[in-house]
C-alpha cells in the first residue's frame, strides 16, 4: 500500500509534467466563518458590481464538499502564464488560448490517470465552479494573498491561473499559508489607476479597469482613464516586487499569436465580427465581444 507521502509525490509529480508551477493539499472542508462573513459583507457592499454569478450559491461557496459527494481533499494547482512577449493593449492572461479550456485539457488525463491507481473520483474546476480559488491555494500553501487580491507563488509571482481538483479519496493536509502577507509595500494600492484596491486584500470592482473593460456591459464612466490596455489591466501586478524576478511560462498554449500581436488601434477598430472571431475564437478576449472591445477602444482614444 504506498504511502501518505508516496501518494502525494506522485500526484504533485503528474501535475508538474501536465504544466502546474505548484502544488497543494487541503483537507475539503468549510471554509473559516470570518472568511465566509467578510465575503457575505463585500457582496453586501456592492464591491463585485455587476457580477451577479458572485452572489449565488454561497453553500457552495461556503463548503466545496458540495460540488463533489463524499470529497475529501481540495488539490490545488497554479500554473505560469507570463508570455515572453506582452501586448500593449491587451491584459497578459489573455494573449494565448483560453487557459480555461487548456488547464482543463491538460489536467483531464492526469485525474483519469489518478483515479486509476489511487481509486476515488475527482472534479476538474477551472474559475467555472463557484469555488473559493485563492482560498484554498493559500490553504494548501501554493501561495499568499497579495494586497491586490491575488495569489503570490514564490519564485513565480502572481501572473498564474489557478485551477482545484476535489478528490474523495483524503491524505494529508500541506501547511497552510492563510494569514501569510506579502511585502505590503503599497506599490499595488498607489499604482492602481481608479483606486479600486482596498488594502484589505479586497477591491471594489466598480473602479477597477479589469473588472470594467472585461465584464462591464455598460457605458464606461465619464471619469475612466485607460492607460494604455483596452482589456484587462496588469498594472498592479507589473508594480509588485513579487514579480520582478519571476521567469515567463514554459506552456506554449499562452503565447500569442502573431495575428494578435499584430493588432494596433487601428487594425482593432477595423475589426468585423468575421476577423474578431478568427483571431478570439479560442481566446479569453471573446467575453468583451467585439462591441465590448470597440467601446474600450474608443474611451482609451479621448
Amino acid at each position: 500500500m504506498d504511502s501518505d507521502h508516496s501518494v502525494k509525490e506522485a500526484i504533485r509529480v503528474a501535475l508538474h509534467q501536465a504544466g502546474a508551477c505548484r502544488v497543494g493539499f487541503a483537507a475539503a472542508e468549510p471554509i473559516d466563518q470570518k472568511v465566509a462573513a467578510s465575503y457575505a459583507a463585500w457582496i453586501t457592499g456592492g464591491n463585485h458590481g455587476e457580477m451577479n454569478y458572485l452572489d449565488r450559491y454561497h453553500d457552495v461557496r461556503n463548503d466545496p464538499r458540495l460540488l463533489l459527494d463524499g470529497a475529501r481533499t481540495i488539490i490545488s494547482c497554479a500554473f505560469d502564464y507570463r508570455p515572453s512577449l506582452r501586448h500593449p493593449l491587451f491584459a497578459d492572461y489573455s494573449l494565448g488560448l483560453d487557459y480555461h479550456e487548456v488547464i482543463r485539457q491538460r489536467l483531464a488525463p492526469v485525474t483519469e490517470y489518478l483515479c486509476r491507481r489511487f481509486g476515488g473520483q475527482m472534479r476538474i474546476c477551472v474559475d467555472t465552479a463557484p469555488i473559493r480559488e485563492r482560498y484554498w491555494a493559500a490553504r494548501a500553501g501554493v501561495g499568499i494573498i497579495g494586497l491586490n487580491g491575488l495569489l503570490i507563488v514564490d519564485g513565480v509571482g502572481s501572473k498564474v491561473f489557478l485551477a482545484e481538483i476535489i478528490w474523495t479519496e483524503e491524505v494529508s493536509p500541506d501547511l497552510s499559508r492563510l494569514g501569510e502577507s506579502c511585502k505590503q509595500c503599497g506599490a499595488c494600492l498607489r499604482a492602481c489607476p481608479g483606486k479600486a484596491l482596498k488594502g484589505d486584500c479586497t477591491l471594489d470592482a466598480r473602479r477597477c479597469n479589469s473588472y470594467l473593460t472585461i465584464e462591464y456591459r455598460g457605458e464606461l464612466p465619464d471619469d475612466l482613464k485607460l492607460p494604455g490596455r483596452i482589456y484587462g489591466c496588469d498594472i498592479c501586478q507589473d508594480v509588485c516586487p513579487h514579480n520582478r524576478t519571476a521567469g515567463t511560462t514554459s506552456l506554449t498554449e499562452f503565447t500569442p499569436s502573431d495575428a494578435l500581436l499584430r493588432l494596433d488601434t487601428e487594425a482593432i477598430s477595423r475589426l468585423t465580427p468575421e476577423t474578431f472571431n478568427q483571431i478570439f475564437r479560442h481566446s479569453a478576449v471573446r467575453r468583451t465581444k467585439l462591441s465590448g472591445l470597440l467601446r474600450n477602444l474608443q474611451k482609451n482614444q479621448k
